[in-house]
């Protein structure tokens, strides 16, 4: 049998989601907690690798199993074992065929940033921080300027290990309520570091130093030099997968609209 998991996590303690040797990842602590409650080892495939500091509310994985339990008993059962910063949403039996990364449409990242005098103190790791005001519509504008498929390379890392920097970015959403700043991404898949590389050249249009036009400039520079400095991981958000509705599985978990 196939099952497929949503998981949501608060990243801050771990060296992002994929295994490494130190087993301070989210990936090692799930197949850890999944393998203490079935008694057999587990390997789970995720929808999207997150960096170390990066959270997520509906990270996807699948593995298969010949263990037969209630579906909430994969839920409940799981986290038992889990530490309170992870925690299994919700449990789905699966075909065969269906893959959490390759059967994805898009995907999808939020950015909760505050923008105050003062660094957060309470929501520190939780959210990204500037103390310099922010001006919406050139943000906006600039943004406009991204979507559709383009060549990325401009805010691709040098580690990054995609195939290729083209993508296809479908929607950027930014909205204001008080401080806090949110930022919304989809786009059939992302490179790594993109978000937050995109996230460094629009504070830096909406702090006034520079024009909403410079953003078609680094765009087409391909040139990852030409573009701003990576921003902080600590407001970044795996709002998860969007898969066909045949597959059955969630589109979002009780958190997904309770970041400021």
């Amino acid at each position: 049998m196939r099952l497929a998991l949503g998981i949501s996590y608060n990243g801050q303690a771990y060296q992002g989601w994929q295994s490494q040797l130190s087993r301070q990842t989210v990936q090692d602590q799930l197949e850890a907690a999944l393998g203490k409650f079935s008694n057999q080892s587990v390997s789970t495939l995720c929808a999207g690798r997150t960096d170390a500091g990066v959270h997520a509310l509906m990270q996807v994985v699948h593995f298969d199993t010949a263990l037969d339990r209630p579906l909430f008993s994969w839920v409940r059962g799981t986290n038992s074992f889990l530490p309170r910063d992870i925690a299994v949403e919700w449990a789905q039996a699966v075909p065969g065929e269906f893959h959490c990364r390759a059967s994805a449409q898009s995907r999808r990242y939020a950015y909760i940033l505050l923008a105050a005098p003062v660094r957060p103190s309470v929501d520190t790791g939780r959210v990204g921080w500037t103390f310099y005001p922010l001006e919406i519509e050139p943000m906006r504008a600039a943004a406009a300027l991204l979507l559709g498929e383009h060549d990325f390379t401009s805010f691709r890392a040098s580690a990054c290990q995609a195939l290729s920097p083209v993508k296809t970015l479908t929607r950027i959403d930014i909205t204001q309520r008080g401080g806090y700043w949110r930022f919304e991404f989809e786009a059939n898949a992302f490179l790594h570091h993109m978000i937050r590389n995109i996230m460094g050249c629009l504070l830096a249009i909406g702090h006034g130093k520079q024009s909403p036009d410079w953003m078609r400039e680094v765009l087409l520079a391909r040139d990852r030099d030409a573009a701003a400095p990576t921003f902080s991981p600590d407001g970044l958000y795996f709002l998860g997968p969007r898969y066909a509705p045949h597959w059955g599985l969630p589109e979002r978990t009780p958190g997904f609209d309770g970041l400021p």
